[in-house]
């Protein structure tokens, strides 16, 4: 391997270091957020079944490391409502990751996460409804099995609903221990995993850790609306750079 070879391995590294750190805290802080925020990034660094797995799989290890010490704050009944909209709609989903390409995808990824975040800010106000909850779920789910990115519907009806942040949090880790599983074993069937996605996976762990803490740390001590704002400008930043490095 060349210098400049052992280079450009450096600098995927710590690429993939800060972003897998980065987005481990927001989600721990928010309960939702590691793919939003990571899924544009390891675009640029993996090809996109690579990305797109590897975000679930992290997702998943985030979800199992934080559910047990909120596991008395899910709302068992959205959750019911999320899982069956999400059985629904994994299906579609899984059809789009088989078949996709990756530039229409990056749009695609860019284009949800700005019109998200426009919805956010917006402040839209919706009444909770268990059909809202299984539509939610099902776009979530099918979100998920396409292109690993479950949180958009879950941030615009949470946020629409004006649930609390500790429901928020519980309930969509909850939820998301549940869809990346279905979702990792159905791409591993049509889709064989690599030896980058595990290194990278085994790779990210610690640096994970680390974020969960950082974002524990955060979540006690700023309010939600401080939160909100943070949010708001890590996906309107995500979603433009992504959009822009790729038209």
């Amino acid at each position: 391997m060349d210098l400049i070879e052992t280079g450009a391995l450096l600098m995927n590294t710590l690429a993939l270091t800060a972003i897998v750190f980065v987005a481990s805290t927001l989600q721990a802080a928010t309960g939702f957020g590691f793919a939003i925020m990571a899924t544009p990034f390891l675009l640029l660094l993996f090809d996109a079944h690579n990305a797109i797995q590897l975000n679930i799989i992290l997702s998943l290890i985030i979800s199992l490391i934080m559910v047990y010490n909120v596991r008395h704050e899910i709302d068992l009944k959205i959750l019911s409502h999320l899982i069956k909209g999400g059985l629904i709609g994994v299906i579609p989903g899984l059809l789009v990751f088989t078949f996709l390409d990756i530039r229409p995808l990056k749009i695609l990824v860019s284009i949800l996460i700005l019109i998200s975040t426009g919805l956010l800010i917006a402040k839209i106000k919706l009444k909770q409804s268990n059909l809202k909850e299984l539509v939610t779920g099902m776009f979530s789910g099918s979100l998920t099995t396409s292109i690993g990115m479950p949180g958009p519907p879950l941030m615009i009806y949470f946020a629409g609903a004006e649930v609390d942040k500790a429901t928020i949090r519980a309930t969509t880790l909850a939820y998301f221990i549940f869809v990346s599983l279905i979702t990792f074993l159905l791409q591993f069937i049509v889709y064989h995993s690599s030896s980058i996605l595990w290194k990278s996976t085994l790779w990210s762990i610690p640096f994970v850790i680390l974020g969960i803490l950082l974002g524990q740390w955060l979540y006690a001590r700023l309010n939600q609306r401080f939160l909100q704002r943070i949010i708001y400008l890590l996906l309107l930043t995500t979603g433009l750079y992504l959009l822009f490095t790729t038209i």
